[in-house]
């Protein structure tokens, strides 16, 4: 029986104490941090894990400077506090550290002396000491593209990137070593009730309805999180908006030893961040009420993020024909009227009239620190005395110093490896002792090999070519997403 079919079975045998719907970075934390306080979990999610807003982001670990400029100091010092657990303890393979330069042009929307005494307040409550304006000569070490006509000077921070669906995946893998029965493709299609009570939930998976039984329901849906709840309430008003945001990565950030954060206007920026040997552009903000699964981003996108990327940045690195990739996801933000740009990144909590505890919106940098309030609002219903909320590392982010690595891969290769797998690269060149030929380049332009498709079938889920090409690998980000890539990975992957 293969790892799959277990979880199936698993899923309509046993009486979980929680049950988790929904696969993105807050679910996945919820089930990770329930399954090793000893609780018996169970995960699912309709598509695949990280497969909506949980790998559409722009890839920040941040405290979230333009929300200091909305008021909102407490999120910037939980955010600052989140970073540095991250960075430090959770997960140092996967969040890393990288300066930020804010410019400031003539006739821009911010004076250098407001942003310098912002600054302060924001490397404050990161307890840090990198805060100063710096001048054009500077800045072009930092930042060699960077256009200097009109240049006043630029403000310098630290913030901290991440490859969101990498720091998803290992939640849910820090999940399933805790004993959590973790599954995609797992659509709950109608909850259980007794006595009035949500005991579980129905579950369509693999053409098959499953009968979930469980004590508690979580409903992490994301921006599905009100679908979910009018299955226990048909009644259920709306709890949460949604804002499209869009971002485009072209050639560039080589030699880059700082990110850009773009002010546009008094409260909106954007950013220009190396990653993943691509430059990443973006983000869009615009109120989005289709169908969730319909989101993507359409070609006035592009055009928007070159022209206002084009402020600080040379014109021959923002050719439309430089694209290599465009992708878009959704921000759940509180229901609530204004612009989506001036939404506060608050957590929505619902509690629902047979007991389902809804939770959605909140930051990437503040998954953790979601998920376990999650499990306090539930401690005494799931007989837990106390949450323990001290940090503990993901798979893969402890015993880096010692991890050896075949002596055929590339330099880039190594990097590679060590930063999507961390101590965990090891196991994923496993196989290639017995088939060498599992160390080949999927493409010749990206160092993602082979071994990363097999170790994404027996290890991480995935079922799709898209699972592999879109969120196990790097190769759509790096615009490697081609007819003869996928036919590479389609070959790799069990029929």
């Amino acid at each position: 029986m293969d790892s799959r079919a277990r979880s199936i079975e698993q899923l309509s045998s046993r009486r979980f104490d929680l049950l988790v719907v929904g696969g993105g970075i807050v679910g996945a934390a919820v089930a990770a941090h329930a399954a090793r306080l000893g609780l018996a979990v169970a995960l699912v999610e309709a598509r695949d894990f990280a497969g909506g807003t949980s790998s559409a982001s722009s890839k920040l670990i941040h405290g979230g400077l333009r929300y200091l400029r909305l008021g909102d100091v407490r999120l910037v010092r939980e955010a600052h506090h989140e970073r540095r657990v991250l960075t430090k303890i959770v997960a140092p393979h996967l969040v890393r550290r990288i300066e930020f330069l804010l410019p400031l042009y003539e006739h821009g929307p911010y004076r250098p002396s407001f942003v310098q005494s912002g600054i302060v307040l924001y490397s404050a409550l990161a307890r840090s000491r990198l805060h100063w304006l710096v001048g054009a000569d500077r800045a072009r070490q930092l930042v060699p593209e960077l256009r200097t006509q009109g240049l006043r000077s630029c403000a310098l921070y630290a913030d901290a990137t991440t490859n969101d669906t990498r720091l998803c995946l290992a939640n849910v893998r820090a999940a399933a070593d805790a004993g959590a029965c973790v599954l995609n493709r797992a659509e709950v299609v109608a909850l259980r009730k007794l006595d009035g009570r949500v005991v579980g939930a129905e579950v369509r998976v693999d053409g098959s309805e499953v009968a979930v039984n469980a004590r508690l329901v979580v409903n992490a849906a994301g921006p599905w999180v009100d679908r979910v709840r009018r299955l226990e309430d048909p009644q259920a008003g709306t709890s949460v908006r949604l804002s499209r945001g869009a971002h485009v990565l072209v050639p560039g950030g080589a030699g880059w030893h700082a990110a850009l954060t773009l002010p546009q206007d008094e409260v909106r920026v954007t950013f220009a961040v190396p990653w993943s040997g691509m430059l990443l552009l973006g983000t869009t903000e615009a109120p989005y009420d289709g169908d969730p699964a319909d989101v993507g981003a359409a070609p006035a996108d592009a055009e928007q993020i070159l022209r206002e990327a084009a402020h600080a940045l040379a014109p021959q690195t923002l050719d439309r024909s430089l694209v290599r990739a465009v992708y878009a996801g959704l921000r759940v933000l509180p229901a609530g009227e204004g612009e989506v740009v001036s939404a506060r990144r608050k957590t929505v909590f619902t509690l629902g009239p047979g007991g389902m505890l809804s939770v959605a919106g909140g930051k990437l940098t503040t998954y953790r620190r979601i998920a376990l309030e999650v499990l306090d609002r539930l401690r005494s219903d799931l007989g837990l005395r106390k949450v323990d909320k001290r940090p503990w590392p993901l798979p893969g982010a402890t015993g880096l110093e010692s991890v050896t690595l075949p002596g055929a891969l590339a330099a880039d290769e190594r990097s590679h490896l060590l930063h999507l797998y961390g101590s965990l690269a090891p196991e994923v060149l496993a196989p290639v002792r017995g088939e060498p030929a599992l160390l080949e380049r999927l493409s010749a332009d990206g160092p993602d090999i082979a071994a990363q498709v097999r170790y994404a079938a027996t290890h991480e889920w995935a079922t799709t070519v898209e699972d592999v090409v879109r969120r196990r690998t790097t190769l759509f980000y790096r615009g490697l997403d081609d007819e003869a890539t996928r036919a590479a990975v389609a070959e790799l992957l069990p029929s």
